[in-house]
C-alpha cells in the first residue's frame, strides 16, 4: 500500500497539520480495524486516512487516530485529495465524491486548492449554567469572561466539539488544559474535545471580499490528541457557531488561524451558504506532500 505524509492547511512543509495518507492497492478491501489503528499509531499523526477508490471520481475514506476510528477528519481529507492529485489519481479543477461515516461529501479541487463539504451542521447542546461553564474554563486553565455575551456550545459538522469563546489572542495563548480532567469532561459530554477561539473577530479583506478572521486552538486528549494544529471539522462547527450567534451572515467566509502555539501556523478557510434544506458549510485549504513510500502489511 502506498503511503504519504501530507501537511494540510499550509503552502509550505512543516506548517499546517500533518496527516498520514494510506492508499489501498487496486481491488483491495480495508484492512481490519485493529490493523488500521496500529498503522495510525505507528505513523504517529493525529489522524491517518485510508483511501479506497471506488470509481474515477468516487472514493471511500476512513479515518483513524492512534486510538480509534473517527467519522470524519477535515485536515486528513484535504491531505488525501492533495496526495491523490500529487500521484495523478485525480485531476485538478474537478469535483469528486467522498463516502465517509459522516455521509457522502462533495470535494472540489481547484488550482490545487481543496474545498470539502462538511456534514450538515447541528447544534447538539450548550453549556449554560455558571457552574458547568466555570468547570470547563477551570479545566482549560483560564477564566470565563461573561462580558463576551457568548456561552460554549456543542456543535457538529461531522464530529462534536465544544466551541469555547475566549476574549482575545492573549487569553487564547494562556490556555493550558488539565488533560486528564479534559479527557473525562469530553467523555461526560460525549464530544471529541474543545475548540477554543477568539471572540474579538475581525473583518479582513481578501481578494476584494470581506471575511471574518479569528484565531483558534483545538484539544482532544480523549483521542490521544493533546493539541491539533488545524482541524477542518471543528472550524466548520465554529463557522456554524458564528452563524447561530449572529456573528456571520450567510454567503460570507471565515479565515481561521490555528497552530501558532505549536509553531505550525495553519490557515483554514470556511464558508456558509443557505440552502432550501439547511446550511451548507465548506472547509478548505492547500496542502503539500512531505514524504511518500510503501507500507507492507
Amino acid at each position: 500500500m502506498r503511503f504519504l505524509i501530507v501537511d494540510a492547511f499550509t503552502e509550505s512543509v512543516f506548517g499546517g497539520n500533518p496527516a498520514g495518507i494510506v492508499i489501498l492497492d487496486k481491488g483491495m478491501d480495508f484492512p481490519s480495524d485493529e490493523i488500521m489503528v496500529k498503522t495510525a499509531a505507528e505513523l504517529r499523526y493525529s489522524e491517518t486516512a485510508f483511501i479506497k477508490q471506488l470509481g474515477e471520481k468516487e472514493f471511500n475514506i476512513r479515518y483513524f487516530t492512534p486510538a480509534a476510528e473517527v467519522e470524519l477528519c477535515g485536515h486528513a481529507t484535504i491531505g488525501s485529495f492533495a496526495a491523490m492529485l500529487h500521484l495523478g489519481m485525480i485531476k485538478d479543477n474537478d469535483i469528486y465524491m467522498n463516502h465517509t461515516l459522516s455521509g457522502d461529501l462533495n470535494i472540489k479541487v481547484e488550482n490545487g486548492y481543496v474545498m470539502m463539504d462538511m456534514a450538515s451542521p447541528v447544534k447538539i447542546n450548550e453549556i449554560s449554567t455558571r457552574e458547568a461553564i466555570d468547570e470547563l474554563y477551570e479545566i482549560m486553565g483560564v477564566k470565563y469572561d461573561e462580558s463576551l455575551g457568548l456561552i460554549p456550545q456543542m456543535i457538529s459538522t461531522g464530529l462534536i466539539d465544544i466551541m469555547m469563546p475566549v476574549k482575545d489572542e492573549v487569553e487564547l495563548e494562556k490556555i493550558d488544559p488539565d488533560m486528564k480532567a479534559l479527557t473525562e469532561l469530553s467523555r461526560k459530554y460525549e464530544v471529541v474535545g474543545v475548540h477554543a477561539f477568539t471572540a474579538d473577530v475581525k473583518a479582513v479583506e481578501i481578494a476584494g471580499e470581506d471575511q471574518l478572521q479569528t484565531h483558534a486552538r483545538n484539544f482532544a486528549p480523549l483521542y490521544d490528541i493533546d493539541e491539533e494544529a488545524a482541524t477542518g471539522t471543528s472550524n466548520g462547527a465554529l463557522t456554524y457557531y458564528f452563524y447561530l450567534n449572529d456573528m456571520l451572515l450567510p454567503s460570507k467566509k471565515c479565515k481561521v488561524i490555528q497552530g501558532e502555539k505549536m509553531q505550525r501556523p495553519s490557515v483554514i478557510m470556511t464558508s456558509l451558504e443557505e440552502k432550501a434544506d439547511g446550511q451548507l458549510i465548506q472547509v478548505g485549504g492547500s496542502a503539500v506532500v512531505l514524504a511518500e513510500g510503501e507500507i507492507y502489511l
